[in-house]
């Protein structure tokens, strides 16, 4: 294969639309606009929203609260799970979190909760911990550490 032989995939590319072009080509006349009215008009479009002078959908709806664009998104995580997941002895941290599917997407921070029981001893370092699951991860030997 040379490079004067290569050609686009079939129906990857397609012909342009030539509108106002006599009426052979099927877009004559009017150009495909109709008859007359606003959106025939050179340079006449009508904003998004515009009901045509009636009230527009989003000034009839009530609006109620805000959303606070500054808010730092916790992912929580409970001792019961970190049971099932980790080995004896292991370190427990923001990636190894991410590598056993415990955490996923974006987040700002990660807790630590106490829901479920603790008999492995980890070394668990992340940005929070509840008051249960320090105690839980102490109780069983561990360590905790505020990253």
């Amino acid at each position: 294969m040379k490079l004067h032989e290569l050609s686009p995939a079939d129906g990857s590319k397609k012909s342009v639309k030539r509108v106002g072009r006599g009426h052979g080509s099927g877009q004559g006349k009017t150009a495909g606009k109709g008859h007359k009215g606003q959106k025939a008009r050179s340079g006449g479009s009508i904003r998004p929203g515009f009901e045509g002078g009636q009230m527009p959908m989003q000034r009839r709806l009530p609006k109620r609260g805000f959303n606070n664009i500054f808010a730092k998104t916790v992912v929580c995580v409970n001792i019961g799970s970190l049971e099932k997941k980790f080995e004896d002895g292991a370190v427990v941290d923001v990636t190894a979190l991410k590598e056993a599917g415990l955490v996923k997407n974006s987040f700002d921070a990660v807790k630590i909760l106490g829901n479920g029981n603790l008999t492995k001893k980890l070394e668990v370092k992340v940005n929070a911990f509840s008051a249960s699951a320090k105690e839980k991860i102490e109780a069983a030997g561990g360590k905790t550490e505020v990253v």
